[in-house]
């Protein structure tokens, strides 16, 4: 059955009550508990993954999406590992030019630049961080984390750093941390909407754009129809990353507009945000395993893509 034709089932099945309680309510809260408690072997066996995949679908079905900006430092290390390969390929000294769209409060800029600037101190990094809130934008630009900066966000935002990142990366003054100078360098915070063509004309054509975790946020034609003016940020030659976005959106605008998805540590990327993985099938903006047996798998699963070619 389609989208469209479950909705109107579902509103009914919501509104129905028995005994002042929601027998569908009721359904969901209980798969969430079971599925919690099952192994993750068990999890993987087919009958399963297809249930769990119907009731992933169910669920998104089910709730009304907003915009949130959870996000933490080395959120995934793959990606960063593959933007750094993918880096290296330029000629020493040249300049490269990079767009963070919905930046947060910016533990993914310094992420990306630490992981260039650590290898290539040769290149002339010039970004572009875009968000939709100021308030977001003017914790990025000062650089300065404390542990209310892991509240605002609902995640716990140097979880993921090494005792070695945390001391090369920041000042520290007690339990606040100061991003080092050399890491805030070539920065420009802009406020706007990466679905308004205008800005993304001001901004110009980026070498890598990094576009994560926010189109999910979005119903799928929208979430589509922001991808398709996010690609037009994309230089010939450069690379778009794209995660935290339905697959069936990502696959269906990257066959319609010919990209060419990066195989290289593609599977290590899938798995590499493990708090999306967790969440599947039981939260909306959880992440589905990967699955060979689909027919436009890689695209689907790709994070990485070159949209226009060399």
């Amino acid at each position: 059955m389609r989208d469209a034709a479950l909705h109107p089932i579902l509103r009914t099945a919501e509104r129905l009550q028995v005994c002042g309680k929601s027998p569908f309510g009721i359904f969901l809260r209980l798969n969430r508990q079971a599925w919690r408690r099952l192994p993750s072997r068990v999890c993987n066996f087919y009958p399963l993954r297809a249930y769990g995949a119907w009731l992933h679908r169910l669920i998104r079905l089910h709730v009304t999406r907003q915009q949130a900006f959870g996000t933490c430092f080395f959120r995934n290390r793959p990606m960063l590992e593959l933007m750094r390969r993918l880096v290296d390929e330029k000629t020493r000294g040249s300049m490269l030019r990079i767009a963070v769209l919905a930046c947060s409060i910016g533990a993914e800029v310094y992420s990306i630049l630490w992981t260039i600037r650590t290898a290539r101190p040769d290149l002339k990094v010039l970004l572009s961080a875009v968000d939709v809130s100021q308030k977001i934008l003017n914790v990025g630009e000062k650089g300065i984390y404390g542990p209310n900066d892991s509240e605002s966000v609902a995640f716990p935002i140097f979880e993921r750093l090494t005792a070695d990142e945390m001391k090369a990366m920041f000042d520290w003054n007690g339990d606040e941390a100061r991003v080092k100078p050399w890491l805030r360098e070539g920065i420009t915070w802009r406020l706007g909407d990466v679905r308004d063509p205008e800005l993304i004309r001001r901004l110009g054509p980026q070498n890598l754009v990094v576009a994560n975790n926010f189109l999910c946020h979005m119903e799928p034609r929208a979430a589509e129809d922001c991808l398709r003016n996010i690609t037009r940020l994309v230089d010939r030659g450069g690379y778009l990353f794209v995660s935290g976005v339905d697959p069936e959106v990502r696959a269906k605008v990257a066959a319609e507009l010919g990209w060419r998805p990066i195989p290289e540590l593609l599977e290590q990327i899938h798995d590499g945000d493990a708090s999306v993985r967790r969440g599947w099938p039981v939260e909306w903006w959880g992440l589905e395993p990967l699955d060979h047996r689909k027919r436009d798998w890689m695209a689907r699963y790709a994070v990485a893509f070159q949209p226009y070619g060399a």
